[in-house]
């Protein structure tokens, strides 16, 4: 019998998972055509709480409300992208204000940004050698923005999580200590992804001992790891990486990630909060009912529930 991962019961965590098993809302060519219902109708089948908000998502907050309580689903989180380092900021924090609005209408506490100012990851361009690196006066534009709206979320009583992502400046575990030194901990919380920092050649659980109070949101994300090498050694793009096969789900036997020490550890320091099952796939090639499935199961397994 699997050993249980402690402290992460009902009682402490949520089970979420994002569309981007269904479509891909950064490339929406990545795309076979699965309609908001099934997508949403799926997730509760496979044993999920709740989702983030995909581009296929009802616009108006009361009609995606509706269609989630039908299922038994909540809202894990929306996302918002930030552009504090091309001098973007008036734009940044009215959409993130009205993020704000809509997350209190659907029901939420977690909203998820990250910095897409000069980032490469949506460009067809070798991800590695183009993602950007923060001038001091960059870093200071990004954490002195980032505490502002931290601070609007808290104000309405919601947690700003920052998202590490390929291909943006806040890439690495070093980019990650370097954000977490520079912003105020009570307002600007992490979001932490397994498969990011793997992507990135850096190890989950190393940040994730490093910054375990300041996680309040987790993407459980896996990596094929010869794809991810791939990438690197052939020069290719993230969507080339994606359509590749470069993120999986926890539980598939492809996966590079233990998530059970990086469990553990977030189970050890209190953590509640969303633990979200998150891959971008290609659904033309891997179905996305059964890698919903075998997450869930590998969770089951893991944490007893």
């Amino acid at each position: 019998m699997t050993e249980i991962v402690p402290n992460l019961g009902r009682d402490k965590v949520s089970l979420g998972v994002t569309p981007t098993l269904w479509w891909n809302d950064d490339f929406p060519q990545i795309d076979i055509g699965i309609p908001f219902e099934q997508c949403v109708s799926e997730m509760a089948l496979a044993g999920f709480q709740g989702c983030s908000i995909g581009h296929k998502y009802p616009s108006d907050p009361a009609t995606l409300k509706k269609a989630l309580d039908l299922r038994g689903l909540k809202v894990s989180e929306p996302w918002v992208s930030t552009y504090f380092t091309i001098g973007d900021k008036d734009r940044t924090v009215e959409n993130f204000k009205r993020q704000l609005e809509f997350l209190k209408k659907v029901g939420g506490q977690d909203i998820v940004v990250a910095e897409f100012g000069q980032s490469s990851h949506l460009q067809p361009i070798p991800v590695f050698e183009h993602r950007p690196h923060f001038t001091e006066e960059d870093w200071r534009l990004l954490t002195s923005g980032l505490n502002e709206i931290g601070k609007l979320a808290a104000d309405s009583g919601m947690r700003l999580c920052y998202h590490h992502h390929m291909g943006t400046g806040v890439q690495t575990a070093e980019d990650i200590d370097k954000l977490m030194t520079g912003t105020n901990k009570d307002h600007v919380h992490l979001l932490f992804d397994t498969g990011h920092l793997r992507f990135a050649g850096d190890d989950p659980l190393a940040t994730a001992k490093k910054h375990k109070q300041r996680i309040k949101h987790v993407h459980l994300k896996n990596v094929r790891q010869p794809v991810v090498d791939k990438v690197k050694s052939d020069h290719l793009s993230f969507q080339e990486g994606i359509l590749q096969g470069a993120f999986t789900v926890p539980g598939d036997p492809q996966g590079a990630i233990d998530f059970k020490p990086i469990l553990s550890t977030l189970g050890e320091a209190g953590y509640e909060g969303w633990l979200v099952v998150e891959a971008e796939q290609n659904p033309a090639t891997a179905h996305p009912l059964t890698y919903a499935k075998i997450a869930r199961k590998y969770l089951t397994e893991t944490l007893g529930w």
